[in-house]
């Protein structure tokens, strides 16, 4: 039997160990041949589709290893304040105002994106300030990196919050000459967020599909939800459920509930929900239910990471917030281990890493070893090299963010000092030293696109141009290594996709130009042409394969 598809015209590459070919074919959604031109022709017949490259290449698809897709979804619809189209205090109240007049008075207005550090005013806009602009309704901005918010009055007073609400254990409400200036702070922030209403399962699942084409443009594949039941709680599950069914699913998802106690995870589990952690998302189901995640600290960038050392007094000193306390921290990584769950645990600061890598060797037992697990600390962006040592003995793998660096490393210099923001995110040295990073954006609070991602980790600048920790810097083949082969390892899919060998899943995408061959800055421009989930077409840039729509995974 020919071939469904051959790809030629142009390097395709394999993978890190397989380096490039000259052609690949497709049959039944995977890899039936790659290599020369004159070993791969032969399998194609006269009923073979054709994918002519032009010169450009073509690469595993990439795998978002570290996002919350149903947020950024939802977050589609909301005011987008990110920093680049937003820098002015009042261009955010401009946004709001302009929101407020097309909203009815008393709904919610929320907005994402903002980052203080980028704004003209150098801080956080004050609940008064969204008093003038929306005065007729509740309005919530979360900033960029998802740890903090500022509410206007009428949300607060929604909230019930006001001069003496104490703060939650492992949030903050911040007070300054006695009054309230709206900024909520890690786990406080839910005080508000509960009092927002939660989307429908129609509006959920239109949330999920438009994010699922907007990543399958970007060349994704495979993605994940980092903290599903933070929206809408259970219903979350449904809507997931409903979006697979009815074909609106476009990557294949690996699903981690939320663990906190305000998550999911305890109901989720005495409803039946188990972990199917061995076989990852399939050809056959794009979900699985895999991981548990709980939080032990904020963001470097909000002040809420936790650190041994102090964030400097110019940025406002402290040490950060831990979200639980080390016992009570403990006992939920113990008990989602011994459920069986794989632990994804939110950590960024190095004594937030401490507590966590502590708390999963504690979770090591004869019967429930933590050996094979996988377990993952996410974001692990200012570790020592003891912790290092210690994630690579237990095979703890790292879950990082070097978008991080694009996006905020300037405020890191700010916020931490040079020294600590050059040997953040330690790309290189987790190579060398034999882990798996599997790079990621957590988008929404970083933009979900894919290309920024890579040309920091080819050059360590910022978007401002500063170089951090040169030495950290990978190959193109590394990075694109790290963006797929290691995503699909973190989800115990390895031996399924991340790599064109055959036998794998026919996950492809094709890019605009070749980037192994360009120059880094060429990566910032480059996009994604055509993206194949299982050999059936997810995106297609330039209408060149719109015959292989009908093909199945």
């Amino acid at each position: 039997m020919s071939a469904d598809l051959l790809i030629t015209g142009g390097r395709i590459f394999r993978g890190l160990k397989g380096g490039f070919a000259e052609a690949l074919a497709v049959k039944g959604g995977r890899v039936a041949a790659v290599g020369t031109l004159d070993e791969v022709a032969s399998q194609a017949g006269a009923g073979t589709r054709r994918i002519d490259l032009g010169g450009r290449v073509a690469m595993p698809a990439l795998n978002e290893a570290h996002m919350h897709l149903l947020p950024y979804g939802l977050a589609l619809t909301q005011v987008n304040l990110r920093a680049e189209e937003v820098r002015s205090l009042d261009e955010v109240l401009k946004r709001i105002a302009a929101a407020a007049r097309n909203t009815p008075k008393g709904q919610w207005i929320l907005g994402r994106g903002y980052d203080h550090g980028e704004l003209d005013i150098r801080r956080h806009p004050l609940a008064e300030e969204l008093d003038r602009a929306a005065p007729d309704h509740p309005v919530f901005m979360v900033r960029t990196c998802g740890h903090v918010g500022v509410a206007n009055s009428a949300a607060m007073k929604l909230a019930g919050v006001g001069h003496n609400t104490p703060d939650p254990e492992g949030g903050a409400i911040e007070r300054k000459n006695g009054r309230l200036t709206g900024l909520f702070q890690e786990r406080a922030m839910r005080l508000v967020r509960d009092k927002v209403p939660a989307p429908s399962e129609v509006q959920m699942v239109d949330a999920i599909e438009a994010a699922g084409r907007n990543l399958a443009a970007l060349g994704f594949a495979s993605a994940t939800d980092m903290n599903v039941g933070m929206s809408a709680g259970m219903a979350e599950i449904g809507a997931y459920r409903r979006a697979e069914a009815e074909g609106r699913l476009m990557q294949r998802m690996w699903q981690v509930l939320a663990g906190n106690p305000e998550g999911i995870a305890a109901q989720a589990w005495e409803e039946g929900l188990r972990p199917n952690v061995a076989a990852g998302p399939t050809a056959e189901a794009l979900l699985a239910w895999g991981a548990v995640k709980t939080f032990a600290d904020g963001s470097a960038g909000g002040l809420t990471a936790a650190f041994f050392d102090p964030y400097l007094e110019s940025a406002g000193g402290g040490t950060g917030i831990f979200c639980f306390p080390d016992e009570a921290q403990y006992e939920m990584l113990a008990r989602y281990h011994r459920q069986g769950w794989q632990l994804d645990i939110h950590a960024i600061g190095d004594a937030a890493i401490e507590q966590v890598l502590t708390g999963m060797e504690k979770a090591d037992a004869p019967d429930a070893p933590i050996a094979g697990r996988r377990h993952r600390i996410e974001h692990c962006g200012f570790l020592n090299r003891d912790q290092r040592a210690r994630m690579l003995k237990h095979g703890i793998i790292p879950v990082p963010q070097p978008s991080f660096i694009w996006e905020f490393g300037d405020l890191y210099v700010t916020n931490l000092g040079r020294a600590r923001a050059e040997v953040a995110y330690p790309m290189r040295t987790w190579l060398h030293e034999g882990h798996h990073p599997a790079a990621s954006t957590d988008s929404p609070v970083c933009s979900v696109d894919p290309f920024p991602n890579l040309y920091t980790m080819v050059t360590r600048k910022t978007s401002k141009g500063t170089v951090l920790g040169p030495e950290e810097t990978l190959t193109v083949e590394e990075a694109v290594h790290c963006y797929t082969w290691c995503g699909a390892h973190s989800q115990f899919a390895e031996g399924e996709r991340g790599t064109l060998e055959p036998g794998m899943q026919a996950d492809i995408t094709v890019l605009s130009r070749d980037i192994f061959a360009s120059a880094p800055e060429e990566i910032l421009t480059t996009r994604a042409d055509l993206t194949l989930r299982g050999g059936r077409v997810l995106f297609d840039r330039n209408g060149e394969a719109a015959a292989l729509a009908g093909a199945a995974d």
